[in-house]
C-alpha cells in the first residue's frame, strides 16, 4: 500500500468511493450520489493546509483521507473537519488507520491547523474507535441533526488538538 497525495486523475475512484457510502451507509449525509464535476470542483479547492491523500493498491486508489475548511468564517481557519473514506472491498486491513496517521502528521507539520474536527454520525462505533485510537476525544452530540434512510441521525463530535 502507498499513501500519497491525490491527484486529479484519482478523483473517479474518489467519486465512487463516496458515492457508494451515499447510496449505502450513513457516513454522509448527502442523499444524492455526486457528478464527476462536483468532486474536481472539491478537490480543486483542497491545496495548502487541506490536503487529500490516498490510499494506493495495486495501481488503484482504494481509500482517501482529506481536512477541509470547518466553517467558511476566517476565525475558524486554524480548524479542519477531518473526512476518512475506505472502499467496502478493503476495509479491515488497516487502510483507514494509515489514511489517519499519514493526514494527521500533515495536520501538526502545517504549522497553521490547530485542532482537527471530525463529525461521525451516531451509531459509527469503528470510526468512533479509529479517532479515540488517535486521541481524539468526543465533544459533543447534536441530537437529530440529519435525516437518511427514513430515519433522524445524531452526529458525534470528535476533536484532536494538535
Amino acid at each position: 500500500m502507498i499513501i500519497r497525495l491525490a491527484q486529479k486523475t484519482d478523483m473517479e475512484r474518489i467519486l465512487d468511493i463516496y458515492n457508494y457510502e451515499v447510496l449505502n451507509s450513513t457516513a454522509s449525509f448527502d442523499i444524492k450520489p455526486k457528478a464527476l464535476d462536483d468532486r474536481l470542483e472539491w478537490f480543486e479547492k483542497h491545496t495548502g493546509r487541506h490536503p487529500v491523500i490516498v490510499a494506493e493498491v495495486n495501481e488503484k486508489a482504494v481509500g482517501y483521507a482529506s481536512l477541509s475548511p470547518y466553517r467558511e468564517k476566517e476565525g475558524y481557519a486554524a480548524t479542519v473537519e477531518l473526512s476518512v473514506y475506505v472502499s467496502a472491498h478493503y476495509r479491515g486491513y488497516g487502510i483507514g488507520k494509515a489514511l489517519m496517521e499519514e493526514i494527521l502528521k500533515m495536520a501538526r507539520e502545517n504549522g497553521e491547523i490547530h485542532t482537527v474536527i471530525s463529525v461521525i454520525t451516531g451509531g459509527n462505533e469503528i470510526s468512533v474507535k479509529l479517532h479515540e485510537s488517535f486521541g481524539f476525544v468526543h465533544c459533543g452530540t447534536i441530537k437529530e441533526a440529519g435525516r437518511k434512510f427514513g430515519k433522524y441521525l445524531d452526529i458525534e463530535n470528535y476533536q484532536l488538538m494538535v
